[in-house]
C-alpha cells in the first residue's frame, strides 16, 4: 500500500476510532440530547464528550451558493456534537476578509481555529496573531503547500496537484484531445494547483478559463460561449459540483459534443453520474475534512495529540464513476457525500 493510499486509511480508521472514545465518554440526558440534534441536522454521532465545553471557530472561502461548504460543515457539526464544542462557521471568498473574520474569532478568545488557507499569502498575517495568543489552529481543504511555513498544528484535505494529474491521467485513457478547465475563482491556489496538475499529465492541450463563480448565469453563458468559439474542446473540466451541473447545461446550449468531468460531489451530481452527462467526478470526501479539522482539535486540547506526524492527512483524491456510484448514492442522498 503506498503513503497516499495509507494516509487516507488513517484518516477514514481515526475517525472511527475518534467516535468509539466519545461513546465511552457520554453521559445520560446529555448525551440523548446531543444525539437527537445531531439527527435532525443529518449527522451521525455516538455520544458526547465528558469534557469542559470549548468554542471552536472554522472559516473559510466558501463562495455563496456552493453545496460543497454544506457537507464540510455537516462533518464539522457531527465532530462538535460528539466533542461538546460550540461551533462557530464563517466564510467569505475574498481573502482580506477572510483574515478579517480570523481576527474576530482570535478577539473572541476562541479554543481553537479551523482555516482554509485558499489565499495563503493573506492569510499568515493573522495565522501568526493566532499562534501568539495561544490558540491552536488547523489547516483543511485548501494550503496544503502551505499549513506547515505557516505552523499549523495539521491539515486535512486532498493533494490538489495530485488530484490534478490522475485527472490528467484518466483524460488520457478516454482519448480526450482538448480540454478546457473551468476555474470559478482566480488565484485560489487549490482549483490553480488542480488544473496545473491536468496540463502536467494530460498529453492533449489544455486551456484555462476562468468564469465569476459568484454568477452562475454568467457562469453558464461563459462556457457555452467558449464551446460555440471552439469546437474541437472535448472535454470540460470543471472544479465544482455545481459548475458542472451549469457546464452540462452548457454543452447542450452550444450544441456541442464535449464531455464533462469534474472534481468534487454533490446530490444533484451523482445522479448525473448515474445518467451519463458527467463522466466522473474526484472525490476529496469534504465531510471527512470538517469532521477531522474540528475533531483534531479537540484532541489536542484535551489529551495534547496531533495528527498526521508532520504530514497533511490525506481525504483524497478518489474517483467515482458510474461503476462504483451505488456505494456513494445513499451517502450524497442524506448530504454526506
Amino acid at each position: 500500500m503506498n503513503s497516499r493510499k495509507r494516509l487516507i486509511a488513517f484518516a477514514a480508521t481515526l475517525m472511527a476510532a475518534a467516535l468509539a472514545v466519545a461513546g465511552c465518554s457520554s453521559s445520560g440526558g446529555k448525551q440523548a440530547e446531543q444525539q437527537n440534534a445531531a439527527a435532525s441536522a443529518g449527522t451521525a454521532t455516538a455520544g458526547t464528550a465528558n469534557t469542559p465545553r470549548m468554542k471552536i471557530a472554522m472559516i473559510t472561502h466558501e463562495t455563496p451558493g456552493d453545496t460543497f461548504w454544506d457537507i464540510v460543515q455537516k462533518g464539522a457539526r457531527a465532530a462538535a456534537a460528539k466533542d461538546n464544542v460550540d461551533l462557530v462557521y464563517s466564510s467569505d471568498p475574498a481573502g482580506p476578509n477572510q483574515a478579517n473574520l480570523m481576527q474576530n474569532a482570535i478577539d473572541q478568545k476562541v479554543d481553537g481555529i479551523a482555516v482554509t488557507l485558499a489565499h495563503p499569502d493573506a492569510m499568515a498575517g493573522v495565522v501568526a496573531k493566532a499562534k501568539a495568543a495561544g490558540i491552536p489552529v488547523v489547516g483543511f481543504n485548501s494550503g496544503i503547500d502551505n499549513w506547515a511555513s505557516q505552523g499549523l498544528l495539521g491539515y486535512f484535505g486532498s493533494d490538489e496537484t495530485l488530484a490534478g494529474q490522475d485527472f490528467g491521467e484518466r483524460l488520457n485513457q478516454v482519448g480526450a484531445k482538448h480540454a478546457l478547465c473551468v476555474l470559478q475563482e482566480q488565484g485560489q491556489v487549490a482549483l490553480e494547483a488542480r488544473c496545473a496538475g491536468v496540463k502536467q499529465t494530460f498529453k492533449g492541450q489544455t486551456e484555462d478559463l476562468y468564469v465569476n463563480g459568484q454568477d452562475s448565469t454568467a457562469t453558464q453563458s461563459t462556457i457555452q460561449a467558449k464551446l460555440q468559439q471552439d469546437r474541437g474542446i472535448d472535454y470540460v473540466v470543471t472544479l465544482g459540483a455545481p459548475v458542472a451541473l451549469l457546464a452540462v447545461k452548457s454543452v447542450t446550449g452550444a450544441g456541442s459534443s464535449a464531455k464533462v468531468a469534474t472534481f468534487d460531489t454533490n446530490k444533484a451530481l451523482v445522479q448525473a453520474i448515474k445518467d451519463g452527462t458527467v463522466q466522473w467526478a474526484v472525490d476529496q470526501q469534504p465531510y471527512l475534512q470538517g469532521y477531522l479539522a474540528v475533531d483534531s482539535l479537540w484532541l489536542y486540547k484535551v489529551n495534547g495529540d496531533t495528527l498526521g506526524g508532520g504530514k497533511a492527512t490525506l481525504t483524497g483524491p478518489a474517483f467515482i464513476t458510474k461503476d462504483n456510484i451505488d456505494s456513494v448514492a445513499k451517502f450524497a442522498e442524506a448530504g454526506t457525500r
